[in-house]
């Protein structure tokens, strides 16, 4: 009779803190935050920076000097590259693509110091096979369509899509778009009843339900005061 064995997760203990990683990941770093979730097939590397609570899907490669943020999802099939940083609460969808060379050649070998840097702030999604170009910051609560090519900044809560990448409107907190008719200045979520005012680098709350799961950051709860 042949018996089949299932790979169970096990949790994996360093520097004080407890993670689980399946037995099939790769994992060289030990800065690697309380109930973070590693899956089979993915690498870690050294000196990679992961917050508590992330999911790091299958497939996924976390280079070295990579921050990730506390409670990100990182969809199956996503490398993250030394030069990215990844704010809190962020959602990299299947496939998306981040880079860190702008003009690459293979028989030109850059050092890391002159690799160009991307920042994902809090809170933004970024769709499945989208790609963002590197240089660019992706704005707190900004929504990247699937597919999309980032080739600029994006501002917090706005809504992007296609290539290259075009705002076609506002997200709200809710994760629900925001109608573009603004009442004395105020975008209103009609799904949540948030108030947002147009600000220096995009939407601003007003005010925000207190039962929403997700809440803002600190910088946002500051401009709403």
């Amino acid at each position: 009779m042949t018996m089949t064995m299932t790979p169970t997760p096990t949790t994996a203990v360093q520097s004080g803190r407890s993670y689980m990683a399946h037995p099939l990941a790769l994992v060289e770093s030990d800065e690697i935050g309380e109930d973070t979730r590693i899956w089979a097939f993915a690498h870690v590397m050294k000196n990679a920076h992961i917050g508590r609570d992330c999911n790091i899907g299958e497939h996924c490669y976390i280079e070295q000097g990579v921050t990730l943020g506390n409670n990100v999802t990182v969809k199956n099939g996503v490398n993250v590259w030394t030069g990215v940083t990844v704010e809190d609460n962020v959602f990299l969808g299947p496939n998306c693509v981040l880079t860190n060379d702008p003009n690459p050649r293979a028989y030109i070998k850059k050092s890391a110091d002159s690799l160009v840097e991307t920042l994902i702030r809090s809170n933004a999604t970024i769709g499945a096979n989208a790609t963002i170009v590197c240089g660019v910051t992706i704005g707190r609560y900004a929504f990247i369509g699937a597919g999309a090519v980032v080739i600029r900044s994006v501002p917090d809560f706005a809504l992007v899509v296609g290539n290259p990448a075009r705002q076609i409107g506002w997200m709200c907190v809710c994760a629900q778009r925001i109608p573009r008719t603004a009442v004395e200045g105020v975008l209103s979520c009609p799904h949540c009843q948030c108030d947002y005012r147009l600000g220096e680098n995009g939407l601003v709350p007003i005010s925000t339900r207190t039962d929403i799961s997700i809440s803002c950051t600190t910088e946002c709860s500051t401009s709403a005061q």
